[in-house]
């Protein structure tokens, strides 16, 4: 069985965010145990399995995420690394409909949505369900776990599940060095940290970081489900539905952003880094 590494939101491997991808042979999946212990192996911050939906009228692929310790309802790189590798491959092209716990989502391999023609050549556009953003009092214990002022704080929703957080400015964002532990006892999955980009010329609209230890993600490289909260906190502030965001973790990477009411399109690039064989098979259902 072919287990793929690939670097999602970058054009440039060894940056990005890196996803394992196993497509499936079956029409199911196996084992929830075996689909964890992969993942825990693996050890990246996701682990995305697919298996062919045939018969299915309304997607092609079914599309499940698995961090090193949970399973997950959304993950973008990994669904964006997955599409590149059914792409890639020639298994699919044009629009793959992936069914997933958020519902169907989309993964077109082309820059020509309306609104993101400057995506790149290569690049793959997400459709996902756009975040319910709900304002919140800052939750007892974050400025100590941050080690900086929250601005403001959002609930992401169930589908997201992180608690988002407007920093100062994007300074503080860079050089934020959070109390994990104390990250992961608050009650959200992750936190979401942002500023709006110091300079009109940096190349990008906002920066972001997440943090998720409760997860087994210490830091997230790039983080597409994310966006789906930042897009529709940064472009009624901006005004405009078209928005590039940069993560500015250590690897980085940059998502370009379209709101569009409750569905926000995510669109990046993506590399094969490596090209390999799962020796240990599920066992059959």
């Amino acid at each position: 069985m072919r287990i793929r590494i690939v670097d999602a939101f970058t054009d440039r491997p060894f940056s990005g965010n890196p996803a394992a991808v196993v497509l499936l042979d079956s029409k199911s999946f196996p084992d929830d145990g075996w689909l964890a212990q992969v993942a825990a192996e693996v050890n990246l911050s996701e682990t995305a399995f697919a298996h062919p939906l045939p018969d299915a009228p309304d997607a092609d692929w079914a599309l499940r995420w698995f961090t090193p310790t949970t399973e997950v309802s959304l993950c973008g790189h990994a669904t964006l690394a997955t599409a590149h590798v059914l792409h890639s491959t020639g298994v699919a092209t044009g629009t793959v409909r992936f069914a997933t716990r958020s519902g169907v989502l989309t993964a077109t391999a082309s820059s020509s949505e309306a609104g993101l023609e400057a995506a790149g050549r290569g690049a793959i556009t997400l459709d996902f369900p756009t975040a319910p953003l709900r304002a919140l009092q800052t939750p007892h214990g974050l400025r100590a776990a941050l080690g900086a002022e929250p601005v403001a704080c959002y609930d992401t929703g169930p589908q997201v599940g992180d608690l988002l957080v407007e920093l100062a400015d994007e300074a503080t964002v860079r050089e934020l060095a959070p109390d994990l532990a104390a990250v992961a006892r608050l009650s959200h999955r992750g936190v979401i940290v942002t500023a709006p980009a110091q300079t009109p010329d940096a190349g990008y609209d906002f920066v972001s970081r997440f943090f998720g230890p409760a997860s087994g993600i210490d830091e997230d490289p790039v983080t597409g489900s994310a966006h789906t909260a930042l897009a529709p906190l940064w472009s009624p502030r901006l005004g405009r539905t078209e928005l590039t965001g940069y993560q500015a973790s250590a690897r980085g990477g940059r998502v370009r952003t379209l709101l569009r009411g409750d569905r926000t399109l995510l669109a990046g690039e993506a590399v094969t880094v490596i090209d390999g064989v799962l020796l240990t098979a599920p066992e059959a259902n």
